[in-house]
């Protein structure tokens, strides 16, 4: 069956923040991670080749259409369409906050990148961590390049966007960690199995307002420490070296 024009257009203005958010949907596309998605987010419509239908005959939706590579490449929004494309609805998250003083979970201030954010959910997925607070200005989660990022980890990982400030000044007495040139050697520190560790902007890192409520400065140390290096690190790489030594440090108690 061929697809329609207005079909194609639709699909190609979920791009745009604005529209997935008056339609409250956001894309996916590939075998992978649509398969996964299928399983935790409702399904507005999907449209995939014969051959990817042959192989799933049991879809949880029943607008499915069956195109050509041709019509898929027209709607697709990668540079190598993967068979299958869907339009899932944007689930409604209820924020909660008591995560944090029982497990670990990330907070990120106004990080910008599409792929930055969807790396960090991917990586939250594989350290077991379920919360990841957002600053208000922080990239769209269901940004297309953002979701393709998390490679399905969108299903198990919960975002919440809220002001930071806010949110750490209500938890009073619990762990709120954060990376800075002037902070302790992580490797030398007793980390918690709870809190939260807050990533900042890929330029200017932690903002001003947020950098004075944390309560545990920590810095990730280069090696040898006297050779001459690179500034800094990719935040979502940040986010893997702080993140794996949180989870050997826990798995050693």
């Amino acid at each position: 069956m061929a697809l329609s024009k207005n079909r194609i257009k639709y699909i190609r203005s979920l791009e745009l923040k604005k529209n997935r958010k008056a339609n409250k949907v956001f894309l996916a596309e590939g075998p992978k991670l649509v398969g996964d998605l299928l399983e935790h987010f409702a399904c507005r419509f999907l449209i995939a080749t014969a051959e990817w239908l042959s192989e799933h005959k049991q879809l949880p939706t029943n607008d499915v259409t069956e195109v050509s590579e041709e019509d898929l490449a027209r709607a697709s929004l990668l540079k190598t369409p993967q068979q299958v494309l869907a339009v899932f609805e944007q689930p409604d998250e209820a924020m909660d906050t008591s995560a944090i003083s029982r497990s670990l979970c990330l907070a990120l201030d106004d990080v910008q990148d599409p792929g930055n954010l969807g790396t960090i959910i991917r990586l939250a997925d594989w350290f077991g961590i379920e919360h990841i607070f957002c600053s208000p200005n922080t990239v769209d989660v269901y940004n297309p390049k953002t979701v393709q990022a998390t490679m399905g980890g969108i299903a198990r990982v919960k975002l919440h966007y809220t002001p930071l400030p806010e949110l750490i000044r209500s938890l009073k007495d619990i762990p709120v960690y954060g990376t800075f040139l002037d902070g302790e050697n992580m490797y030398t520190q007793s980390l918690s199995t709870n809190g939260l560790i807050v990533m900042g902007n890929e330029g200017n890192g932690i903002g001003r307002e947020v950098e004075q409520l944390i309560n545990r400065k920590l810095y990730i140390p280069n090696y040898p420490s006297d050779l001459e290096t690179s500034e800094s690190l990719n935040v979502a790489i940040a986010t893997a070296v702080v993140c794996a030594e949180f989870r050997r440090q826990a798995a050693s108690l």
